[in-house]
């Protein structure tokens, strides 16, 4: 039966204004810089979600608009159809510009978390990434592959916080 209102709920929770809101144990990273962030992720490891299902090569490309918002493409490859398939979208901060916790809307003024809650703080080689629940989670990085034990590391903090990481399926990347 719970399953069954799962959509409803995350229609309902689409149509009403977006779901905004940080899933419990996730905490977003502090000292965030955007600047930093900016720019080309490959996903290399996801929660599977019906707007990516099919998709390999996915990534998200993260350029900055002239007002201060985040524009975000995220694309992948559907090969069952043989094409590229592509979302635009728009993100900007939900809080404090220091704080990874975004709001992001591909769809006119309803928006969703971004929640960035682990990150490479050296070089932002890799992130850890949550929606508003924990049926979306993303290990994404600067490269198409990153080290098992990099994935195993970020997998285990996900675990830690209560997402279902036997469910994490990697990606297919192609080498560049």
């Amino acid at each position: 039966m719970r399953a069954f209102f799962r959509p409803l709920l995350a229609t309902l929770c689409f149509c009403v204004g977006g779901c905004t809101g940080v899933p419990e144990n996730v905490k977003p990273v502090e000292n965030f810089e955007l600047q930093r962030y900016l720019g080309r992720w490959f996903e290399i490891a996801r929660l599977d979600n019906r707007f990516e299902r099919g998709l390999s090569r996915v990534t998200a490309e993260y350029t900055l608009n002239d007002d201060g918002s985040v524009r975000v493409v995220n694309r992948g490859f559907d090969a069952e159809k043989g094409k590229w398939k592509q979302a635009e979208g728009r993100a900007k901060f939900a809080g404090a510009d220091d704080v990874g916790q975004l709001k992001v809307s591909f769809f006119g003024p309803f928006y969703a978390s971004y929640i960035v809650f682990a990150l490479d703080r050296d070089h932002y080689d890799y992130a850890l990434v949550s929606g508003y629940n924990k049926d979306y989670l993303w290990i994404l990085a600067r490269e198409p592959q990153l080290p098992k034990a990099t994935i195993d590391r970020l997998a285990a903090k996900a675990r830690e916080a209560g997402f279902d990481t036997d469910q994490l399926m990697l990606v297919e990347q192609a080498a560049e």
